[in-house]
């Protein structure tokens, strides 16, 4: 049987009398790519730096392919990418000869990949680290969590600083790792960021475990603040009971809503009037995991 790429069992985290994790529980399988959910203080970054014993918990179980993290040595960090939520980089070193030397570690990195990703995520390798932009810096914790393509890599608010067009060249390389069989285990705040590519995702709020979800079925029942502007005046009875349709008003000729789960209904019952736009957002992530779970 295959062992999980990380099994967490009873997680417990204070830092006096504060409780960053409490008896937290999670298993992530090798080969999937793994949301780890909530909004900033939620204890993401806490797990994560257990989980390459870079702190210790004050209670409970971690496994990373098996392996303790403070037995794994050498050994087990060669398997692991790790780009954490905030960079330090400083110096007159250029990006190419941080990540030559950061290569030269791992032993297995040709230098075309570097180049190759350098490319993708549009890096200048000749520039001083201690110069760059946050977002330069970003790309450059990126490659070097790719750049020798581990076993799992895991990755702390990722694309902070990118922007949305390297946002989805950085979700393609989630991707690429998936199909290459590698674990990925991604936290963010942000849900659209792990839409496209996690299988499953936890959520987390004040140290605790709200709830695993597969992540299909959770854009599907994330709610929707819909507005929709008609052509001509419409009658509230028509859409004021239809399934999944809440806190509706209407206000001169736009309807405004929240629909949850399917929306056949009302955009079919809308199609019955000259439609002039149509809008619909998301909820940002912190009140879906409320109108998901309950405050």
């Amino acid at each position: 049987m295959t062992v999980p790429a990380i099994r967490v069992e009873g997680l417990t985290k204070h830092y006096g009398k504060h409780a960053a994790l409490t008896d937290l529980d999670l298993e992530v399988a090798q080969g999937e790519v793994f949301g780890f959910l909530g909004p900033n203080g939620a204890g993401k970054s806490t797990t994560i730096r257990i989980l390459l014993d870079l702190i210790r918990p004050t209670a409970g179980r971690v496994e990373v392919f098996g392996t303790d993290p403070r037995k794994g040595g050498a050994e087990l960090r060669r398997r692991i990418g790790y780009l954490p939520g905030e960079l330090s980089m400083e110096g007159r070193n250029t990006a190419r000869d941080l990540l030559t030397f950061l290569a030269d570690q791992h032993g297995t990195v040709p230098a075309e990949r570097i180049e190759e990703l350098a490319v993708l995520l549009d890096l200048d390798l000749a520039k001083k680290v201690g110069t760059m932009s946050k977002g330069n810096k970003q790309k450059v914790g990126i490659i070097a969590a790719f750049m020798h393509r581990p076993d799992l890599l895991i990755l702390d608010e990722p694309t902070s600083g990118l922007d949305p067009l390297l946002q989805q060249r950085f979700l393609n390389l989630v991707s690429e790792a998936k199909d290459n069989g590698q674990t990925v285990f991604m936290s963010s705040h942000i849900l659209t960021e792990v839409q496209q590519s996690a299988d499953r995702a936890v959520i987390m709020r004040a140290g605790q475990l709200l709830g695993t979800e597969n992540v299909e079925d959770l854009r599907r029942r994330a709610p929707r603040t819909v507005e929709i502007t008609f052509g001509v005046d419409i009658f509230a009875d028509d859409f004021a009971r239809l399934p999944g349709v809440r806190d509706l008003r209407i206000e001169d000729r736009t309807l405004y809503c929240t629909t949850e789960g399917e929306v056949d209904a009302l955009f079919k019952m809308a199609a019955k009037y000259p439609l002039i736009s149509v809008l619909s957002t998301e909820p940002d992530l912190e009140e879906m995991f409320f109108s998901l779970y309950g405050r």
